[in-house]
């Protein structure tokens, strides 16, 4: 359990750290401007996509396409009730919610094409590793 928190918590240190330096890039670049608001929404949505990405263990019984489809689901449910919780204290419009989840969606997809890449590149070299190891037994 606490391998699992040192790992969720570094990878939304490094995915909040990803998010915030490219919209302090765009935001340089466009000339906009952040705020504390926007940086806690962030900080939020990264803890959010972190979570979901780290459970991936538990469709290990189902496609990895399926599996990624689930989880962007749950992802964009999380976003929602989130969503539901922001609208309570300022005023989110049918074009803000649009917004918000093509915001949330692209990182996400960027997130988790990192993530994945990572946990399958994992495997495959502990598969190979097994097979050197069967192969030096017989």
């Amino acid at each position: 359990m606490k391998k699992y928190l040192v790992n969720l918590a570094l990878m939304i240190c490094i995915s909040y750290t990803m998010v915030s330096v490219t919209a302090a890039i765009i935001n340089s670049l466009t000339g906009g401007q952040t705020n504390n608001r926007n940086e806690m929404i962030m900080f939020i949505t990264c803890i959010i996509a972190s979570v979901v990405l780290s459970l991936h263990g538990l469709f290990d019984n189902i496609s990895p396409l399926a599996m990624m489809v689930i989880q962007y689901l749950v992802a964009c449910v999380l976003v929602a009730v989130f969503i539901l919780i922001v609208s309570r204290f300022d005023e989110v419009t049918p074009r803000g919610w649009f917004e918000f989840y093509r915001s949330f969606t692209i990182p996400y997809i960027i997130l988790a094409g990192v993530y994945y890449y990572s946990v399958f590149a994992d495997t495959r070299k502990k598969a190979d590793i097994i097979r050197e190891l069967q192969e030096r037994s017989k």
